[in-house]
This record gives structure tokens, sequence and C-alpha cells, in this order.
């Protein structure tokens, strides 16, 4: 009871999503030491989800391993219906598989409101007995009542979108991603000869969303129709924008995004794809709204202050441009439209 106890400790130790799944691997591969164990969560759009692994352990692996954040949607395996996962997850009870090998795979289905498509599945070469199945079930209701907590404190309450809270540790973990990703890019290219080293290493842009005109949302239809305005548009960046980019709601009628692209012009084209979605939908009651969109790369040593400041420079150029604009920071500086006030770093100069 102890062990159990202390791993449950470890659990909620932490205040990050990505190291409650890994812990969550970690702890069923000590208190049942089974062959393997592994989450996975479906990404995507219905009719076209796939698998995701956000913790992975097999025997004689050292440490808890997982895909990475930024894996192409078409590398993952596709979601297919009647597969055990698949089960777990539309049955929300657990499945149970003899494997070929003579070992079982049970999959327990991991339901909350915000990954309803995930599942825990362990390869054990014997069968889970009812103590084992209790321990693991008990374990998970612990897990879905803690991110219970880390949603009501990580998510704007009205979108479901991340809230600027989180921003400032989300901003320096990709940005210490991309550095660390940038580095071995480096090193490869210096190791690969000339005609391979063309592709640019990938980089993350911030773009800074702001709804046009919104006041008149509210002084003309009442702030509950502004309100169904700001989740509609919650759910169409949700729809326009990939799996693994970070969105979020700063408050009122401004929204961010961090995304990972090969260049400034693939950034700029998902934004504009996003910008035409906007203005083409219709609104209830309110009709077409637009919105102003400004970009820029995040730099390497960036704060993310430096970094949206830029990107909202950007937008407030669009607004004094025609609004319903996607403008980028480093265009506008490179045409004399704007000032580049900060260093390298996010360093400020007054």
């Amino acid at each position: 009871m102890a062990h159990l106890v202390d791993h449950l400790a470890d659990l909620t130790a932490f205040r990050d999503r990505d190291m409650l799944d890994v812990t969550l691997v970690g702890a069923m591969s000590d208190l049942l030491s089974p062959a393997s164990a592994a989450i996975y969560r479906s990404v995507g759009e219905p009719g076209d989800e796939r698998w995701i692994n956000r913790a992975r352990w097999r025997q004689g692996d050292p440490v808890v391993t997982a895909d990475p954040a930024w894996t192409e949607f078409a590398h993952l395996p596709p979601v297919v219906p009647g597969t055990w996962r698949a089960q777990a997850v539309q049955t929300r009870t657990l499945v149970q598989a003899d494997l070929p090998d003579g070992g079982q795979l049970t999959v327990f289905p991991l339901v909350n409101d915000v990954q309803a498509g995930a599942v825990l599945e362990l390869e054990t070469h014997t069968p889970l007995d009812a103590t084992a199945l209790r321990t693991v079930s008990s374990v998970l209701r612990i897990c879905r009542n803690f991110q219970a907590v880390l949603d009501s404190s990580e998510r704007d309450t009205l979108t479901g979108l991340l809230n600027r809270k989180t921003f400032d540790e989300t901003f320096l973990k990709v940005a210490s991603a991309t550095a660390r990703s940038d580095a071995l890019a480096e090193i490869s290219a210096d190791a690969a000869p000339t005609a391979e080293r063309r592709t640019p290493a990938a980089g993350v842009w911030l773009a800074v969303i702001d709804i046009d005109h919104f006041k008149l949302v509210n002084d003309n239809h009442g702030h509950l129709i502004g309100d169904e305005v700001l989740l509609l548009l919650s759910r169409l960046m949700r729809g326009a924008f990939r799996f693994h980019d970070q969105l979020y709601r700063f408050g009122g009628e401004e929204f961010v995004v961090l995304m990972r692209c090969n260049s400034e012009a693939d950034a700029v084209a998902a934004l504009q794809r996003f910008r035409l979605a906007v203005a083409g939908y219709s609104f209830p009651q309110v009709g077409h709204i637009t919105v102003s969109v400004g970009v820029d790369q995040v730099r390497s040593g960036d704060t993310p202050n430096a970094a949206f400041e830029r990107a909202d420079r950007a937008v407030y150029y669009a607004k004094g441009h025609g609004r319903n604009l996607v403008c980028s920071h480093s265009d506008l500086v490179a045409r004399g439209e704007l000032q580049d006030d900060t260093h390298e770093g996010g360093i400020e100069l007054f």
C-alpha cells in the first residue's frame, strides 16, 4: 500500500500534462511489471483520426519515451474502427484480448473533457487479476480528478482553449525544444553532403488573432451572443490548425497560436486559411465577422513578452490598414513599415 501511495504522490506532484502521462506509465510498469505500458491519444478530425503516443515503456527500456510533440500527422498510425483501442474509446469500458504470443492486452479508456479519445494500453504475460484491475482503475480515477484540476487552472472556461496563465511556461518549453532541434539540425547539416543542406530547420511562429469590431457585437447583440461568437471562433480555430499547434484565449477577443512551420510562408498560409474560414462563416444573429492577425517567428533566446509584442504590433498595423488581414512583423520591418525595437533574446530598447 505504501508503494502505491508513493506513486500517487508522484502522479500529482507535477502541473504538467505530459509529465503526468509519463509518470502514469512509469507507475504502471513498476506496480504491475507488464511487458509494456503505453498511453495513446487520438488526434485529427472525425473520419481522419490517428494515434499519437503520449508515453511508452517496454521491458528493458531505461526510461519512458513518447512520440515527438511535432510529429507530422501523416506519419501517425490511423485509428481503425473495431480495433481494441477504438473499441475502448467508443464503449468507454476496458477491453481485454489474447495476444498471439500467449500474453494479454488490456486497454483502459482515459475519459475526460480534454482527452476523450485516449487509452492506457498494458501488455502482460498473464491476464490481470481482479486486484490488479481494481488498482489500475483506482489510479486512473485519481488521474482523471487531477486532470480536471489541471483543466480548471489551464483552460479558458468559455472556449476550452489554453489560457494566458499557461502561455509563458509552454512558450519557454517550445522555444527550448526548438533550440535543441535547431542545434541537432546544424550538426546533421555539417555532417551531410552539401546537396542535402538545403532544407532549413523548422521554426516556431507566434500569431496574435484579434476579432475586428468585437465591441459592436457586444453592444448590438449583448454579451451572451458575444460569448457565442467567441465559442464558435474557438471551434473554427481547432478545425483550422493542427493537433500539435498550441491555441490560447488571452481574454476578451484576443487569441494566440504557437505553431511549428518550415517557413514564414507556411505560417502565413495557415493563418490566411483561418482568416478566410472566419470571414466565410455566418455567426448566428451576428452574420459575418473578420479577424486581424499578426505573426512573427520565435527567435533564439526570445522571451514570451518580446515575441508577443512583435506579433501584437503587426495586429495593430493590420487594424490600421483595413482589418481582415494577416501581417508579418518581419515583413513589415523589411518594408520599412515598422521599426524592430527588440534585440535577439527579447531585450527591449526604450
